[in-house]
């Protein structure tokens, strides 16, 4: 029964070794507690200099943006119409009196929002990204021509068309694809998309007409006529009118935290014609933001 005994013991206490060592090696087999990881995917480590750029983040900044306003040729066709059904207007070609008006330049600066979301490929970045900027700038200037014309009939018309354009930009919105390399917390990328900008526009002419003839059937002369519907204003004043444009940038982002990042970036946008106004925008501006 001794002997027994001892075996029996014998037999325990291995198998208690045996389970001791096969937990201690469970505790060192790579796998995460609750899910398995394979080691394809280590954690982050910001120390060592690594960073996870992919997921939602938003922010805000500052730039500096230069408008550049170019007026198109849309007052000579008000100048057309301003003199239509007359025989002023049908014998002159009234819209080429009219010179297109300079271009002008407005700048300071401008303050904005974005938010966006990123997927990373290995260290190829893809994100979409949208933003939102006050701005605020804005251009008007006038022009005046006189002319003395003798029409067919005799008639000698006097006129003149005081021409006005303008327009300030309140502020507009981007949408962009977001294109990146990671090079652990810095990741410079390039973007294009398209704009949606909020303009108030001014696009007007007065004209005036005034002639001397000889009335058909008393033969007297008739000096400085008024005429009939003069003066005259055509186009108008509009607010809040909206203009569709593209735009393309560049910049770096560059990771301070886990979560927190600051980015440089150059900013492009082209808005097409927007009531005979052409605006471009060169925006350099800064911000921070949050990453999740």
């Amino acid at each position: 029964m001794r002997i027994r005994s001892l075996i029996l013991t014998g037999v325990a206490a291995a198998g208690f070794v045996l389970v001791v060592d096969r937990a201690a090696s469970a505790a060192d087999y790579p796998v995460l507690r609750g899910s398995q990881q394979t080691e394809d995917a280590p954690p982050r480590d910001f120390d060592s200099g690594t960073f996870n750029w992919s997921g939602f983040y938003f922010g805000g900044g500052a730039g500096v943006s230069d408008t550049n306003f170019k007026p198109g040729n849309g007052l000579q066709d008000l100048a057309r119409y301003a003199y239509r059904n007359t025989n002023l207007g049908a014998e002159n070609d009234m819209g080429s009196f009219v010179s297109n008006l300079p271009e002008k330049r407005d700048s300071g600066a401008t303050f904005f929002g974005f938010t966006g979301y990123n997927f990373a490929f290995g260290d190829a970045i893809l994100g979409l990204e949208a933003d939102y900027t006050r701005s605020g700038h804005s251009y008007s200037e006038s022009d005046f021509i006189a002319r003395q014309t003798t029409t067919s009939d005799g008639t000698i018309n006097n006129w003149s068309m005081t021409t006005n354009q303008g327009a300030k930009l309140h502020d507009y919105a981007t949408a962009r694809l977001r294109m990146g390399w990671a090079y652990g917390r810095i990741m410079p990328f390039a973007t294009i998309g398209g704009a949606v900008g909020r303009f108030d526009t001014t696009s007007t002419i007065d004209a005036t007409w005034r002639f001397t003839r000889t009335n058909a059937v008393t033969g007297a002369i008739e000096n400085n006529v008024v005429a009939s519907g003069y003066p005259l204003r055509v186009g108008a004043t509009k607010n809040n009118v909206y203009g569709f444009g593209l735009t393309i940038g560049g910049g770096i982002d560059m990771a301070l935290t886990e979560n927190l990042f600051v980015r440089a970036e150059y900013q492009l946008i082209r808005f097409a014609d927007v009531e005979g106004t052409t605006t471009t925008i060169n925006t350099a501006r800064v911000a921070a933001g949050l990453k999740f």
